[in-house]
This record gives structure tokens, sequence and C-alpha cells, in this order.
């Protein structure tokens, strides 16, 4: 009997709330991780139809949103085809990589002590003032970063006028540090790294 009760005792002594969980505390602590595995580009894939089918009535893709929700989008055709042919599903790829090399940075706003520059989805941010923060809202997407200097101008408003995934920018100041507003054309990943002329944001 003594035995016993030393024994249950013993066990009391290693007893948890919720006894499912491993003993050793460090894996009870969910492991998270910025880094995200980022799937080949897709250059170019084809579909091999069989010798049944002289008709295609529409596409549909199935794609992966940004939260991890699963999406699809169809388009109707309604075509003959010839099933000794592939079917190609591409994005150009290499002309689109090519049209990247080919770009330049374009000047999209300036205020005597900020630039920005913009480039397929870069930015360059040239200014001597530091970052403090950097952050990301919705409704719309945008990109909001806050510089120090301590200033006081009127709200600024720059909007594209072109095509651009970055479609305005917004500074407006506050005590000791002044804000840019950077509006996007929808949802993107960001990050923002220094460079020697200031900083470049670059989206995916």
């Amino acid at each position: 009997m003594i035995k016993l009760c030393m024994l249950l005792f013993s066990l009391t002594l290693f007893a948890r709330e919720n006894p499912f969980f491993p003993i050793n505390s460090t894996l009870d602590i969910p492991i998270s991780s910025e880094r995200v595995e980022k799937p080949p580009i897709l250059k170019r894939v084809t579909l091999t139809l069989p010798s049944s089918a002289r008709e295609i009535e529409s596409v549909i893709v199935k794609y992966k949103n940004m939260d991890g929700s699963i999406a699809q989008k169809s388009i109707t055709l309604n075509n003959s085809v010839d099933w000794h042919l592939p079917i190609f599903i591409s994005q150009n790829y290499n002309l689109n990589r090519t049209a990247q090399k080919e770009m330049k940075y374009i000047k999209f706003a300036t205020l005597p002590f900020i630039s920005f520059y913009t480039k397929g989805k870069e930015m360059q941010i040239d200014t001597k003032d530091k970052l403090l923060r950097s952050f990301m809202l919705v409704k719309p997407h945008r990109i909001v970063c806050d510089f120090k200097r301590n200033i006081n101008i009127r709200t600024f408003i720059k909007k594209a006028k072109y095509a651009n995934v970055f479609k305005q920018i917004n500074i407006g100041t506050h005590s000791g540090y002044y804000r840019a507003v950077i509006e996007l054309d929808g949802f993107y990943r960001y990050s923002i790294k220094k460079t020697n002329k200031g900083y470049l944001i670059s989206l995916r």
C-alpha cells in the first residue's frame, strides 16, 4: 500500500493541465517562420487532349491566394481543336524578364528631403532620413513608412501618371517624423532594405 501511494504521488509531480502535450515545454511553443517556400515561376506547360476531343468549351484555373485559400477562375471558349496538337499555358516569362531588365527607374514623386522612383515591382526611395518603421494596411492595400525628421508641411499627394503597381503616394507630417503612404494596385507581400541611396521596396 505504501509503495502504491508513493507511485501515485510521483506521477502527480509530472502531471500537467493537458496530458496530451509532451513533457518538454519547448515543444509546447508554436514554431513559426517567415520563410515562404515559393514554387518555381510558371514558364510554359503543355496539355495533350485525348483523340476523342473535338471542341474545347472552357478552361478552369485553380489558384492559391496569399492567405493560402484556394479559388478558381474559368473562361468560356467554345472552339474546335485538333487533338494532335498540344495546348500551351504560358505567362511569356522570358519576355517579361527581358522587359524587366530593359526597364529604368522613373521618377514618381519628389520633395526636397525625399524622392521616389519606380521600376516594375520595385520602388527606390532616395533619402538621408532614417526609416523608423514600415507596415502594411489593406482596403486599399498600401505600405506605410515612417521617416525621422522634424518638419511641418502640408499634406502631399501624388498619383501615378501611367500604368504602375504603385498607384499613389501620400505624405503627411507628425511630431518628430513624417509618414509616406504608398498605395498599391492589388495584394502583395513586400520587403524593404537599406541601400546607399536610401531604401528599396520590392513587391512579390
